[in-house]
């Protein structure tokens, strides 16, 4: 198993990202963490240092490359990253009588998702290549295997961010550079509180944590947890679209308004 000196986590004030950081903090080990919470951002950073980590944060919307990017090259300049996590996402859905989302809502579930995953990877890959080293994490959803017609712009992002990680982990994978995509379903996180329905093997923040770390850790190309809801995504995406519309149809569920 390679050893992991230097970790860059997107998304670090909540959720998978916090908890990710979390899980990676110890002594001798540098996180470079990022969010859009200054608060929480800092809460995580104090139990990461704590735990013996030596912590650098950014504020940052993601959704725009600069500065970020340049700030991304900055960090990596000063201690070259081993690991790269492009946890950071939001989600939203359908409103009041399934209307559609609209434009707004939508493209902004893009711009965060897929283009904050593009933002955080793209700046950081001449250097890795250039090291023929380094592992980059990409994190999807199992609404990226069949789009769901309650959060269409968020099943999009996501869909976009498994292509994406898919492409660039065959083009990287000759020049010395792992990408991982992650398929995570349902776990326990303030943005899960927010889904109102339905939520098939649903795991705890710790168990989905430690099973992608676990994954990483073995530099897996996929990681898919838990496999049986991401069968059954897939399953509905090979019937005729008929069937496949009619079972998603039927999981039905609301996310209230948030990120």
């Amino acid at each position: 198993m390679t050893r992991i000196l230097s970790v860059l986590i997107t998304g670090a004030s909540s959720g998978l990202g916090a908890g990710l950081a979390k899980n990676y903090a110890a002594p001798e080990v540098h996180l470079v963490l990022t969010g859009r919470d200054a608060a929480r951002l800092e809460a995580t950073a104090v139990a990461c240092r704590d735990k013996g980590a030596t912590v650098a944060t950014g504020l940052f919307d993601i959704s725009e490359p600069e500065p970020f990017g340049a700030w991304l090259t900055a960090q990596d300049e000063a201690t070259p990253l081993d690991l790269v996590i492009a946890a950071a996402g939001v989600s939203a859905g359908t409103g009041e009588g399934d209307m559609p989302e609209g434009v707004d809502l939508a493209a902004m579930q893009i711009r965060s998702n897929l283009l904050g995953t593009i933002h955080t990877v793209e700046p950081l890959l001449p250097r890795l290549i250039a090291r023929k080293a380094g592992h980059v994490a990409v994190v999807a959803s199992t609404a990226a295997l069949r789009g769901l017609p309650y959060s269409p712009g968020y099943s999009a992002s996501k869909a976009g961010i498994r292509a994406y990680g898919e492409a660039i982990r065959a083009l990287l994978g000759p020049k010395g550079v792992m990408v991982s995509v992650v398929v995570p379903g349902f776990f326990d996180t303030p943005m899960t509180d927010r889904w109102k329905g339905p939520t098939p093997f649903m795991l705890s923040l710790d168990k989905m944590v430690a099973a992608i770390r676990k994954g990483l850790d073995a530099r897996k190309a996929r990681i898919v947890v838990p496999r049986l809801l991401a069968l059954g995504q897939v399953a509905a995406d090979l019937l005729p679209a008929a069937i496949g519309d009619r079972i998603v149809r039927g999981f039905r569920f609301h996310i209230e308004p948030g990120r």
